[in-house]
């Protein structure tokens, strides 16, 4: 089993690509919580260089809510990271996290019809780059 949803994107630049995935989450409910520059913090923090790329903390506060109801502890999975990064050949890879991956170990069954509905939205939104 794989523990991302991804898609390769060619012939589009890393901001716009960035910028489709952020509207892409939105029309499936999600807001961005955080975002993690990885090109500026391995510089900064290393002196490494590394190509574009991000971490975008996206959440679907009505599915959040859902599931930290049932375990507060569910809180370490929030929010989806989906990342932006350029690849070697200059085509950019978007990527999530697969909420049904990650959270089957975690043996709370009312969770697994949230972690289906994740996954459909958020393979809804790589799909549609």
């Amino acid at each position: 089993m794989t523990f991302v949803i991804n898609k390769t994107l060619s012939g589009i630049s890393f901001e716009k690509a960035k910028e489709k995935t952020v509207e892409n989450l939105k029309s499936e409910g999600f807001g961005i919580l955080t975002e993690i520059d990885i090109q500026a913090t391995m510089k900064n923090k290393l002196g490494k260089e590394y190509r574009p790329f991000v971490i975008l903390g996206a959440c679907n506060p009505n599915y959040a809510d859902k599931v930290l109801g049932i375990d507060p502890h569910i809180s370490a999975f929030l929010p989806c990271n989906v990342t932006v990064r350029t690849l070697e050949d200059g085509n950019i890879e978007v990527a999530a996290v697969d909420p049904i991956a990650a959270m089957g170990g975690i043996g709370i069954p009312e969770v697994e019809p949230f972690a289906r509905d994740i996954y459909e939205k958020l393979k809804r939104v790589i799909v549609g780059l």
